[in-house]
C-alpha cells in the first residue's frame, strides 16, 4: 500500500511538472499569434551603454541597450542613433549647458552651418523635440539633439541648400525601461510617456499635417494584435491601451528602418501623413525650452505618428518646393 502511494505521488508530481511546462509554453506565446510585418519582443532588454549623457543635473539616465525578438532578430533600444558620433545641434535652450534665454531675442544663433549646396540659401532651423531628434537635409546630417532624454531642451541649426530639398527627422521617445517603452512618473515605474516634435525654418517651412510620418517601434503593448497595419501605411495602435498593466513583461513591435530613409530620392508615398497635436497634448506648455519661444513656433504644429504615447521611434519627412 505504501509502495502504491509512493508511485501515485511520483505520478502526480510528473503530471504537475508537465502541466507547469505546458502553462509556461502557453504563456510565452500568449498574444503572439502575430501576422503583421514587424518583429515582436517581450519584456525588458539588456543595457549596453549605462548613460549617454553624464554630468547634467536633473537629467534622466539615457541608457541604450538591445533586445532579441521572438523571431531571433536583435534590436537596438530605444533605437539606433548618431548621438555619440554626430555633430551636436547648437543650444536654443539647454539647462545642461546653462543656456536659458527668456525669449528669442536673447538667444545666441550659430554663426555658420552645414553647406549642402554652395549656391544655395542659408536656412535656420528651430527645433523642440520630446525627446531626441536627428535632423537630415537631403540625406546630410545637420545636427543631433545634445540631450537624448531630459531635461527638455530646444535647438537651432543652420544649413545652406537649394530648393527643392528634403527635410528628414529621426525622432526617439526615450525610455527608462528599455524594451517596454516606459519610464517612472508620479509613482508609476512603468508609465508610458508622450512625445512630439515642433520645428520652424527661416524659409517659412513649419511642421504641420503635410509632413509624412511613420513609426518603427511601438511599446508597451499587452496585445500585439491591437496594432493594425492599414491601407494608407499607418501602423495604428489606436485600439491598444496607453496604460497597460503588463509593466516589465509588456510586448513591443519593431520594424527595420530603410537605409536611405533620409535621402532626397527615398519614396515616402507609402507613409501616412503626420498627425498634428496641440502643445498641451504633447505636454510642452510647461517646458521653458518651448514656452520661452512661442513666437518662434508661430504657425507650426506638434507632429508625430498616429499614437503620441505608444509610438517610440518615428521618422518624419517633408520635401520643400
Amino acid at each position: 500500500m505504501k509502495k502504491q502511494t509512493g508511485f501515485a505521488r511520483i505520478l502526480f508530481l510528473e503530471c504537475l511538472l508537465l502541466l507547469t511546462l505546458s502553462c509556461q509554453k502557453s504563456d510565452d506565446n500568449l498574444n503572439i499569434n502575430y501576422t503583421g510585418t514587424g518583429s515582436v519582443s517581450r519584456g525588458q532588454g539588456t543595457s549596453t551603454t549605462p548613460n549617454l549623457l553624464s554630468g547634467c543635473n536633473g537629467s534622466r539616465v539615457s541608457s541604450e541597450g538591445t533586445i532579441k525578438a521572438l523571431d531571433g532578430t536583435t534590436w537596438t533600444l530605444p533605437g539606433e542613433n548618431q548621438f555619440a558620433a554626430g555633430a551636436k545641434a547648437s543650444d536654443l535652450y539647454n539647462d545642461c549647458n546653462n543656456v536659458r534665454p527668456s525669449n528669442i531675442s536673447q538667444a545666441s544663433l550659430p554663426a555658420s552651418g552645414t553647406i549642402i549646396d554652395s549656391d544655395g540659401t542659408i536656412i535656420t532651423a528651430y527645433v523642440f523635440a520630446d525627446n531626441y531628434f536627428e535632423l537630415y537635409v537631403n540625406g546630410v546630417l545637420i545636427g543631433v539633439d545634445p540631450v537624448p532624454y531630459t531635461p527638455f531642451n530646444s535647438s537651432v541649426m543652420k544649413f545652406k541648400v537649394k530648393k527643392p530639398y528634403t527635410i528628414a527627422f529621426k525622432l526617439i521617445d526615450w525610455e527608462e525601461n528599455l524594451g517596454v517603452g516606459s519610464e517612472a512618473n508620479n509613482g508609476n515605474p512603468f508609465h508610458a510617456g508622450d512625445a512630439g516634435l515642433v520645428a520652424t525654418f527661416s524659409d517659412g517651412t513649419k511642421t504641420d499635417g503635410t509632413w509624412k510620418a511613420q513609426t518603427f517601434y511601438i511599446a508597451p503593448l499587452e496585445d500585439v494584435n491591437a496594432v493594425k497595419e492599414e491601407s494608407d501605411g499607418t501602423r495604428s495602435s489606436a485600439s491598444a491601451s496607453t496604460t497597460p498593466g503588463c509593466d516589465g513583461s509588456c510586448l513591443a513591435i519593431h520594424w527595420p528602418i530603410p537605409l536611405d530613409w533620409n535621402s532626397k530620392a527615398y519614396d515616402d508615398s507609402g507613409w501616412p501623413g503626420a498627425t498634428i497635436y496641440t502643445a498641451a497634448a504633447a505636454g510642452a506648455t510647461n517646458k521653458l525650452a518651448y514656452s520661452n519661444f512661442t513666437s518662434t513656433w508661430a504657425g507650426a504644429s506638434f507632429i508625430w505618428s498616429s499614437n503620441l504615447v505608444l509610438d517610440n521611434v518615428v521618422l518624419v519627412r517633408k520635401t520643400v518646393q
